[in-house]
């Protein structure tokens, strides 16, 4: 880790050149995640929503640099949630295209390319803060807190519905399903709702009766799908209704909702809970929000890019607009003064309020937004937020009781990066005060 504060940083940048005179004409931002393949829900809406984003800004001339104008162009790389492909493409962008921020939904595919990312010191952005370590100080989570807002969605559930004593849960055990298994863990424990069930299983299983079958054997109130891939979510979903499930189902996404309606029914799916809200919710437009107009981003994603609204569609555009907001601070496109003036914006506005930088407790390093996440539940057919719920409180509360869980599931920043074989990378930071003499 840095021994400077990024306030020392940002203000030695002023010396850095800003990249004005004789920088290119357009500024290059990477787009690396899965645009087909089981994971595409979270990769290709994503993609299309910064496709708004950059038609937006363009349209009103481009990145104000020292007094001038610069093109926004968003170069995507589609590496279909496959880690190979994603090292391939990571270097692509970067050693051709000369980007100055890459944007990847995460998880598996950062394994393999976190220390080149280090090493070119390119600024990057996850949807998994999970994925973050003290040895990547330039990766950031500013726009999706996953899993840890799925806490939001059991607190409310367990005020809204106390009757409800036992779950249970099911995901696959991989690097998006295991920490949300460790998060509902928690989450269900502190509303002290019994787990009567829980399964772990392959992320390339499409054996949906063998996962949910035994789920519902245990005759739990609630079936839990953690982070499911939509494929998936969908199949579970299906085959509960099938075996005439009445009680409660809750999951992280409930991505093309409409399609899991007109194959069950309404009655069936209403009051599921989950974490993502459409974005013509009246709720939102109290919310302080990028573009200061949700609404509008929301009809005209649908009108490009009709049906295929997802969880991801507006949270990568919600990055590049925290970014464009460093940049013109600092009147840079080199990571480390964007970065610095990322953290000196201090409470910076994402998509659902006020937030703060956080998660050295958790991952090692302070480089994730955390503040209030909106619960949503179905009604009557469509999405509504039920609740904005504090992540922040509940960790006050409970932030112990996760780790553990965490911890449980291998699942901390040193645990993780063991896995990965980087064992050079395990040694907890000991201030040399301490470290005894010889």
């Amino acid at each position: 880790m840095q021994n400077s504060s990024f306030a020392h940083q940002l203000a030695v940048s002023s010396v850095l050149p800003r990249l004005s005179v004789g920088m290119p004409n357009t500024v290059n931002i990477g787009f690396l995640a899965p645009l087909s393949g089981q994971v595409e829900s979270w990769g290709l809406p994503g993609l299309h929503g910064c496709r708004i984003w950059e038609d937006w800004l363009n349209k009103t001339g481009g990145l104000l640099i020292n007094g001038r104008r610069y093109p926004i162009k968003i170069v995507e790389y589609d590496c279909g949630y496959d880690a190979g492909q994603a090292a391939k493409g990571a270097r692509h962008l970067i050693e051709q295209h000369d980007i100055k921020l890459l944007m990847m939904l995460g998880g598996d595919t950062m394994a393999q390319i976190r220390d080149y990312l280090t090493h070119r010191k390119v600024l990057t952005s996850t949807l998994l803060p999970s994925d973050l370590s003290p040895d990547t100080p330039y990766l950031i989570a500013p726009s999706e807190l996953h899993p840890i807002y799925n806490v939001t969605g059991v607190d409310w559930l367990a005020q809204a519905r106390p009757e409800l004593r036992t779950v249970a849960i099911c995901s696959q055990s991989d690097a998006h399903g295991l920490p949300s298994l460790a998060t509902y863990r928690a989450a269900f424990k502190a509303a002290n709702v019994g787990i009567a069930k829980e399964i772990q299983y392959d992320p390339g299983t499409t054996d949906a009766a063998g996962i949910v079958q035994p789920m519902l054997d245990s005759n739990a109130d609630i079936l839990c799908w953690c982070t499911g891939y939509t494929p998936m979510v969908h199949a579970m979903t299906e085959y509960a209704h099938a075996q005439g499930f009445k009680g409660q189902l809750i999951s992280c996404t409930l991505d093309y909702y409409d399609r899991l309606i007109a194959r069950t029914s309404v009655e069936f799916m209403e009051g599921f809970v989950f974490q993502f809200p459409d974005f013509d919710d009246e709720k939102l437009q109290e919310k302080t929000f990028f573009f200061n107009q949700p609404k509008s981003f929301f009809d005209e994603y649908n009108r490009r890019f009709p049906g295929t609204w997802t969880a991801v569609s507006w949270e990568y555009a919600a990055i590049l607009d925290i970014w464009h907001a460093a940049v013109e601070k600092c009147n840079s496109v080199n990571p480390l003064p964007v970065l610095a003036a990322m953290k000196q914006l201090g409470h910076v506005t994402h998509a659902f309020g006020p937030a703060h930088w956080w998660g050295e407790s958790m991952f090692g390093i302070d480089n994730a937004l955390v503040g209030d996440w909106p619960v949503v539940t179905l009604k009557h057919g469509k999405a509504k937020i039920a609740a904005f719920g504090s992540i922040p409180r509940w960790l006050k509360r409970n932030g112990d009781r996760l780790k553990q869980e965490m911890s449980d599931l291998g699942q901390l920043w040193e645990q993780r990066l063991r896995s990965f074989g980087n064992e050079a990378a395990l040694q907890p930071r000991i201030p040399e005060s301490i470290i005894p003499k010889k």
